[in-house]
C-alpha cells in the first residue's frame, strides 16, 4: 500500500520556525560572545545557516558553523567527522539537524563533542517526531508531532522549503 505524502510545512512556516528558534537560541545564550553551530548534513547544515543568519540580524553573537559528517555504513559504530575542530575551549555548542526520530543521529553527533572542552551543549531540530529510544532532550525544535513509528518525515530545503508526512 502506497501511503500519500501530506504537506506539515510550507516554506513561509519553516522561515517562521527558523526566526522563532533563533530568537529562542538569542534569549538562552545571549551573555555568549561566539556560538558553534554543528549542523549534521545535510539538512541540519542547511537549518544551522539559517539561524546562523537570522541571529546575526539580532546579536553580536559570532556563530562559527561545523559541518557533521556521518557515515552509518560502519560495522560497528558511525563514523562521525567535522569540517572543522573548534577552536576554542569552554565553548557553547548546538548540534542542530531536521528530525529527530529515535535520536540515534543526534547521539552519534553529540558523542565526539563530548571528549572536547565544551561548556554547554544545546541541541535543535526543525521537527521533534516524539519517538525517542535515546534520552536525548531537544532544547529547540521548531514542530512537534506525533507520529507513528511506520510514518515518515521528509524536510526538503532546496528552492522552496516544505516538509511532508508521508
Amino acid at each position: 500500500m502506497h501511503q500519500e505524502r501530506k504537506r506539515i510545512l510550507e516554506h513561509s512556516q519553516i522561515l517562521q520556525i527558523i526566526k522563532r528558534m533563533a530568537y529562542e537560541i538569542y534569549e538562552q545564550n545571549h551573555k555568549t560572545q561566539e556560538l558553534f553551530f554543528a549542523g549534521i548534513d545535510t539538512n541540519g547544515v542547511k537549518i544551522s545557516e539559517l539561524l546562523k543568519a537570522e541571529i546575526e540580524k539580532i546579536s553580536d553573537i559570532r556563530v562559527h558553523l561545523i559541518r557533521v559528517d556521518i557515515d552509518k555504513s560502519a560495522t560497528s559504530q558511525p563514523q562521525v567527522s567535522f569540517s572543522t575542530q573548534p577552536e576554542a575551549s569552554d565553548f557553547t555548542l548546538i548540534v542542530i539537524d531536521d528530525v529527530l526520530n529515535s535520536g540515534s543521529t543526534m547521539i552519534y553527533a553529540l558523542d565526539p563533542f563530548l571528549k572536547m572542552s565544551v561548556s554547554k551543549i544545546q541541541t535543535a531540530v526543525l521537527v521533534n517526531r516524539s519517538h525517542k529510544r535515546f534520552p536525548i532532550a531537544v532544547d529547540y525544535k521548531g514542530f512537534e508531532l506525533g507520529t507513528t513509528i511506520q510514518e515518515h518525515i521528509d524536510v526538503q530545503l532546496d528552492d522552496e522549503y516544505s516538509a511532508f508526512l508521508y
